[in-house]
């Protein structure tokens, strides 16, 4: 497995409101949707609840969703060594590695319909992603975005709350990535959330 020096991410956005008391959504940090700042559009049927409403968190990928998943590319298209099914083995020593490219992600198709309320990523120093994006729906609906994560650039296990939403598919995309020729490498990818 290549290793590279990781390097300093970029600091997230804070709110573009003067008069907002606390950071925007995706910051780490922030309990709940930013009141000053503009309202999201609409996400068709996407049902979405406060980040505030306690709920039980439970491991959303199953075996059939870990077959199901699909990935932008593997590196050198060797699937047996780097595939997508190695995020959700609970194995530290297999990746999903990717290719190259500028924008990479990973779209989870669940069996049943699922609200998701976190994500646990980790990624490999050096390839990891400084912005990704949540977008989901329903099934036979198109993909609404849902938020923006910002992770840091480190080996550990990160937790990212997500604006509870009910949805059948959940794509992640890895934008910005930290290596130079934009390869990501996860050694877990987890979503919890509640079966519905």
């Amino acid at each position: 497995m290549a290793t590279a020096t990781p390097r300093v991410h970029r600091t997230p956005p804070t709110c573009p409101q003067p008069e907002c008391p606390q950071p925007c959504p995706g910051v780490p940090g922030c309990p709940q949707p930013c009141p000053g700042a503009p309202a999201a559009p609409a996400a068709s049927s996407l049902s979405r609840v406060s980040l505030q409403a306690a709920m039980p968190e439970e491991p959303l990928v199953c075996a059939d969703t870990a077959t199901r998943c699909r990935v932008s590319s593997v590196l050198n298209r060797d699937v047996k060594q780097f595939g997508k099914t190695h995020m959700f083995d609970a194995n530290e020593e297999t990746c999903w590695n990717s290719d190259q490219g500028p924008v990479q992600w990973v779209t989870l198709d669940f069996p049943r319909t699922v609200k998701v309320s976190r994500l646990h990523v980790q990624f490999q120093g050096g390839f990891s992603s400084r912005l990704c994006t949540l977008e989901g729906c329903r099934t036979g609906e198109e993909l609404a975005k849902i938020s923006e994560l910002y992770p840091e650039d480190s080996n550990a296990l990160q937790s990212f709350p997500v604006q509870e939403t009910v949805l059948d598919k959940l794509r992640i995309t890895f934008e910005n990535g930290t290596d130079f020729f934009g390869r990501i490498v996860i050694y877990h990818l987890r979503v919890l959330g509640e079966r519905l």
